[in-house]
């Protein structure tokens, strides 16, 4: 083989390991948020799978891995501060659940996620905490503007913040705060909330409760809705 064919061959080479690097570190499962999560590009309106509320579909941030999708989801979109994420939890074979913590002994969010069928990557569907309930709209449900939420809560001097979100968008098009029961006792919310027109679709409802001490999100129930 001549010297020039040689050096072709080792160039070809160089550029197939690179790009294996590259798809390897597309699909790493690495302990942080930081390095976990892939760099968020605006891409142009893609379809939002029906029932995923994480990551946006507009943008190529997608997970290999069901707990970092869950960490991504938990820090981004619920605005945990260095959540503590357990185990993946297998229910069916494309579906399970990731429980988060705010601190060590703190209230479990529970993070459910699924491989959907367009490719292998890991979804956000909804997340809930024993805490926060929400009776009404029901998942998936079509809401208007006034949307009446209701369900039963316990938090720190009864508040539980609400926000309306909506597909492809951190910024709600409404936060608001509802008064269940409080210092561990559950009692019941309902209250009336009007939100701003989306441009979306779809979206969800997130319910939170904060820290008294800090602030920090202490924990979260979303489900999914459309409009």
């Amino acid at each position: 083989m001549s010297k020039r064919m040689v050096a072709v061959v080792v160039g070809a080479l160089v550029i197939v390991g690179a790009l294996g690097v590259v798809v390897g570190r597309q699909w790493e499962s690495v302990p942080t948020p930081t390095t976990s999560e892939r760099t968020t590009t605006t891409l142009g309106p893609a379809a939002q799978p029906a029932t995923a509320i994480w990551p946006f579909a507009s943008t190529v941030t997608r997970f290999g891995d069901p707990v970092l999708a869950a960490r991504a989801f938990a820090t981004a979109y619920l605005g945990f501060v260095n959540p503590i994420v357990g185990k993946f939890q297998q229910g069916d074979s494309r579906s399970g659940e990731v429980p988060v913590r705010a601190t060590p002994t703190g209230a479990v969010t529970t993070i459910l996620v699924r491989q959907l069928t367009s490719g292998n990557s890991w979804w956000v569907l909804g997340a809930s905490c024993p805490d926060i309930t929400v009776t009404a709209p029901l998942s998936s449900e079509r809401i208007s503007s006034p949307v009446v939420i209701q369900g039963r809560s316990t938090a720190f001097e009864a508040v539980v913040n609400v926000e309306v979100r909506q597909d492809g968008k951190l910024t709600p098009l409404k936060t608001d705060t509802v008064m269940g029961g409080s210092m561990g006792v559950t009692g019941p919310f309902k209250k009336s909330i009007s939100f701003a027109l989306p441009s979306s679709r779809a979206g969800a409802l997130l319910l939170r409760t904060l820290s008294a001490k800090d602030g920090h999100v202490i924990e979260a129930s979303v489900i999914r809705v459309t409009f």
